[in-house]
């Protein structure tokens, strides 16, 4: 599901579709104002100077994403756009509400993982074991559920997979919280916050 409803720059850092405060005690308000006020920001605001009085200030983010990925002249651009674009997913990956897969995502899930607990382990394997920064992403392709890892900015969105769910791994995400014990953070978010309604949503549109 795109994160922009609008086409063409200049881009806007889109609110959290929750309270700075929803999250905590397990992501403090304090986290989520560093990481979406400052980090995310800083990836839309470099990228709306980088763009400027450039062909690209007329596309939407993902068509951004989409050319310049692989494009080594415009590695900058591509990192800030996809940065701006895999926050925007993830925040919406999150819900301090409590959610079940549909029928359908958690059939699919059973059939490609084993099981609900099967798909937990390994998804949470992928982020906790990722070397640097990047994402683990629960992904539609060639008609599976699969998970795959990411490294720094890149995004499965770039070749036009369809993602369903993202964890973000970058330390930014977790070392005020979780003194950078990643494997803690990690666990917290797949056991307590996925947002299944948002992973049902894609799930639905990429089929």
């Amino acid at each position: 599901m795109a994160p922009r409803d609008v086409t063409g720059g200049p881009f806007s850092l889109p609110s959290l579709p929750y309270d700075e405060g929803a999250l905590a005690p397990l992501i403090s308000e304090k986290t989520l104002k560093v990481h979406h006020g400052k980090h995310h920001k800083g990836y839309v605001d470099k990228l709306n100077e980088l763009v400027k009085d450039t062909a690209f200030a007329d596309m939407s983010l993902e068509e951004i994403v989409a050319e310049t990925c692989g494009d080594d002249d415009n590695k900058k651009i591509f990192n800030n756009a996809a940065q701006a674009w895999n926050h925007t997913f993830y925040w919406r990956c999150l819900s301090p509400k409590t959610s079940e897969p549909s029928k359908e995502l958690a059939a699919a899930i059973a059939k490609n993982f084993g099981s609900m607990a099967a798909f937990k382990k390994e998804f949470a394997a992928a982020a906790t074991e990722h070397f640097g920064s990047g994402y683990a992403w629960l992904i539609y392709e060639g008609g599976k559920l699969k998970v795959k890892e990411t490294v720094n900015a890149d995004t499965p969105m770039a070749s036009g997979t369809p993602c369903l769910l993202a964890l973000d791994v970058w330390e930014h995400a977790y070392y005020l919280d979780y003194k950078n014990v990643r494997k803690d953070h990690v666990d917290v978010v797949v056991e307590k916050l996925l947002n299944w309604d948002f992973a049902s949503a894609n799930f639905k549109k990429s089929r």
